[in-house]
């Protein structure tokens, strides 16, 4: 009987051990299933922020692109108009000399050189 109620101890002490063993792996995955969490909510608050700074540089650069070509249409009309004064610069001389050129012309196209 003694060795039977030792035998019956002995498996008591494997179910209690089994048990605890059971608790341990248990707690673990908890502790795993809770840091996982924890780490995708903090990666999301880093994405979250990060999405934030990208945004606010895109709208950055989004206005300075917008202030400048709001330069460069000032530029552009700047341009034009110092172009047209020039063409009309060049009308005025041309309409000026127009005459001379033609005399000049006729004179070279009508004398008979030998």
């Amino acid at each position: 009987m003694a060795a039977s109620n030792r035998g019956q101890g002995g498996i008591q002490q494997l179910l209690a051990a089994e048990q605890e063993a059971q608790r341990i792996v248990n707690a673990a995955k908890n502790e795993k299933l809770a840091r996982l969490k924890q780490a995708k909510e903090e990666a999301e608050k880093e994405i979250a922020e990060y999405r934030a700074q990208l945004e606010y540089e895109f709208q950055k650069k989004l206005t300075e692109a917008i202030q400048s070509s709001g330069d460069s249409g000032a530029n552009v009309k700047r341009l034009e108009q110092e172009t047209e004064a020039k063409i009309h610069h060049l009308k005025t001389e041309a309409g000026r000399i127009s005459g001379d050129v033609v005399t000049m012309l006729l004179k070279y196209v009508t004398s008979v050189k030998n």
